[in-house]
């Protein structure tokens, strides 16, 4: 046996189990069938006034310059769906990236309408698993590609607050909000490092903190389910240490610098060419926030923040507005759209069962 093979196997034996309840495939089921009705009346009705306008729009910008801004899109989510097979390839694992690429658009289009990042998380898990993998690797493919992304975000959101801080553009309230943020970021770091090195403390943190935070908002509390978050928290933790992280942290980059590339070709579009700088700082915060928000894919709240923040910086508000709208129709509706299309084809093309835990085995060999 080689010693890939051999550091594979032991990397194996390290990672904690992971249980998947038949509470996902019934969900699925039942979702997916509901879903487009969900989208229509929910989300996609009340915008498609400005979604048309937005369109025309479009339409009369140069059309070379949209097709790159599209182009960067496509490759963008071609980027996101290496993500998970890099992630699946870190477990000697095989994920076609057709089938990544399928699997994350249609996982975002379930997380808009149903659960936010744990329905996606969970379209995601069974979506892979049912591709043939493990579950530690559909448990890794559900799970890590959010926090790489968002830690990017995170990243580049915190330069953009600097530079302006830098160049004197920064409000007291966005001020306000970088401190709490990164106050956040530092215990939750810090709490992180220290419980990959004490499983049991992190267990029963997490399990106190969950039960709370059920009884306040008097909500059932499953500690296997706690158990299960924290075991793959900890496989994360193995994988990352044995220099894992590469092949997946190169997905995030590229299908974080492609979106953005997007955003600058439609600039270019506008006739308002902007400076890289410029274009990270008005761009990190904005998704960042969106994610946070409880409004499902950030809708008005992306828009606003990023009209806010390039305006701040001496662009146009009627350009800055075009833009920003043109570049969340190519970005983030017509994946989504897409994304639906896909959960159905997935759905089609999928063996529809349940996964019993105590009567199959991972796929160790």
């Amino acid at each position: 046996m080689s010693d890939s093979k051999l550091s594979d196997s032991s990397r194996r034996k390290q990672l904690r189990p992971l249980y998947s309840g038949p509470f996902i495939g019934r969900w699925l089921r039942r979702l997916v069938p509901l879903v487009m009705i969900g989208l229509a009346v929910h989300l996609l009705l009340p915008q498609l006034d400005n979604l048309g306008n937005t369109w025309q729009t479009i339409q009369q910008m140069p059309q070379w310059l949209v097709a790159l801004a599209i182009g960067s899109q496509i490759i963008s989510y071609s980027f996101s769906g290496y993500l998970l097979t890099a992630l699946a390839v870190m477990l000697n694992e095989h994920l076609a990236i057709r089938r990544s690429v399928l699997i994350t658009l249609a996982g975002g289009s379930i997380g808009i309408i149903a659960g936010g990042i744990v329905g996606s998380s969970a379209a995601i898990y069974r979506w892979t698993r049912a591709s043939g993998v493990s579950r530690q690797t559909a448990g890794l493919c559900s799970t890590l590609p959010p926090l790489f992304n968002n830690f990017l975000l995170a990243v580049i959101a915190i330069w953009g607050l600097l530079h302006l801080l830098l160049i004197h553009k920064l409000t007291v309230l966005q001020g306000v909000s970088f401190g709490l943020v990164l106050a956040i970021l530092t215990v939750l770091v810090t709490m992180g490092l220290w419980g990959v090195t004490h499983p049991v403390w992190l267990l029963a943190t997490m399990t106190r903190l969950s039960a709370w935070w059920a009884k306040v908002w008097k909500r059932p509390f499953a500690p296997a389910t706690i158990e299960n978050s924290v075991n793959q928290f900890i496989n994360t933790w193995l994988i990352f240490r044995s220099g894992g992280w590469r092949g997946p942290a190169l997905g995030a980059i590229l299908y974080t610098g492609f979106d953005m590339l997007t955003l600058y070709f439609l600039f270019i579009a506008a006739g308002h060419p902007v400076r890289p700088g410029v274009l990270l700082t008005g761009y990190g915060l904005p998704l960042l926030i969106g994610k946070a928000g409880f409004i499902p894919g950030g809708v008005g709240i992306v828009e606003a923040t990023m009209t806010a923040i390039y305006v701040s910086m001496g662009i146009p508000t009627h350009l800055t507005v075009v833009v920003t709208l043109a570049y969340r129709l190519i970005s983030f509706w017509f994946p989504i759209l897409l994304g639906f299309w896909a959960a159905v084809y997935l759905q089609r093309v999928t063996a529809v069962k349940v996964i019993e835990d105590n009567n199959e085995k991972d796929i160790d060999k």
